[in-house]
């Protein structure tokens, strides 16, 4: 698969990381192109210049950016992915005197997916740490890979690609779901923060039917 990756930060650099080990074709632009070459001379992956460029030139794109970020972006990519899909890893939060909290609005991807009404929004990767997007297997368990999206066939190019680099993946059903996907990386955001953990807890469904992904 040859994917797409708008940011070069700890997200960006991680699922290149995973996605080139996979054997995907990766090209990763950033903000500041230095950040992106440097991504890509860590992970074996290229480095792009033009966001539109790489998404033109990409079967999947990932956006691995600050959510602050995301319009402009949006815009300079909305005619480069008609019809494709664009994984939305943001996870709707803010910080307050006590430390990180949830915004209650509508989640990040549902609000992406009114810039890119071509594209196929999908939510994924976002349940993650950076080190468990790096290396989804937490003393000997495999993470779940959480996918939402109302498009059927960007849903399931990303749970391919989820299943890929390791990860089990799961269907949680439409893009609705995202904003309970963004809660579910605050829990685990914030239970690390109240008790100084390590940031390398993860989720893992038990009691799952053998056969997945699952529709919720």
């Amino acid at each position: 698969m040859n994917i797409a990756i708008i940011g070069a930060g700890n997200v960006g650099r991680a699922l290149a990381a995973s996605f080139t080990r996979a054997g995907h074709e990766v090209q990763v632009t950033a903000l500041h192109p230095e950040h992106a070459a440097s991504v890509a001379a860590e992970t074996g992956a290229r480095a792009g210049v033009s966001n539109a460029d790489a998404a033109a030139a990409a079967d999947l794109v990932v956006l691995a950016i600050p959510f602050s970020s995301a319009r402009e972006v949006a815009i300079e990519i909305r005619a480069a992915v008609g019809g494709k899909p664009v994984v939305d890893t943001s996870n709707r939060m803010t910080y307050g005197p006590t430390g990180p909290e949830i915004d209650n609005g509508p989640s990040n991807a549902e609000q992406l997916a009114t810039w890119l009404p071509e594209a196929g929004v999908v939510k994924a990767f976002n349940t993650l740490f950076s080190s468990n997007q790096a290396d989804p297997t937490v003393d000997g368990i495999q993470l779940d890979g959480y996918v939402a999206a109302d498009d059927p066939t960007a849903k399931a190019v990303a749970l391919e690609l989820v299943a890929s680099i390791g990860l089990r993946p799961i269907d949680v059903g439409p893009l609705g779901r995202a904003q309970q996907l963004e809660q579910l990386a605050y829990l685990n955001i914030a239970i690390n923060a109240l008790n100084g953990w390590s940031w390398s807890s993860g989720w893992r469904l038990a009691g799952t039917p053998a056969s997945l992904p699952t529709a919720a």
